[in-house]
């Protein structure tokens, strides 16, 4: 039977890895480490886990509600402000995204260098998700 890491485990549960190391802490979801001593979660516990959260009314975290499925979770690494428009640069693992929006986009999203974001990519656009 396959068997999940804690980060596996959330990336399936759409959580971060340490709210899904939490839920296993307080024994929501049963565990047991491998030869080298990684926690593991059964697929089978895992299915029946994901099962109850989607009827207890999904994760803990809010998950973005978007139609946008190419998500590329990663790091602000630069913001250019001009009066109208702005430019905002992600480092999303090996990929550098750039996305040009409104200044006010920008301020409403509250993004700042350093701060987690996730940039969409939908055809020619990318939209970007304050995590």
């Amino acid at each position: 039977m396959q068997s999940y890491t804690i980060g596996q485990a959330a990336r399936l549960l759409g959580v971060s890895p340490d709210t899904a190391r939490r839920w296993a802490d307080a024994g929501r979801v049963a565990t047991h480490r491998d030869e080298a001593g990684r926690r593991l979660i059964d697929g089978r516990d895992l299915a029946a886990f994901s099962v109850e959260l989607a009827q207890a009314g999904g994760a803990e975290e809010d998950p973005s509600h978007t139609s946008v499925r190419n998500a590329f979770p990663g790091i602000v690494t630069a913001i250019k402000l001009g009066d109208v428009a702005a430019q905002v640069e992600i480092q999303a693992g090996p990929h550098r995204l750039v996305s040009l929006l409104t200044r006010e986009a920008v301020e409403e999203l509250g993004l700042e260098v350093g701060m987690e974001a996730t940039a969409r990519v939908k055809s020619t656009n990318v939209h970007i998700d304050r995590t």
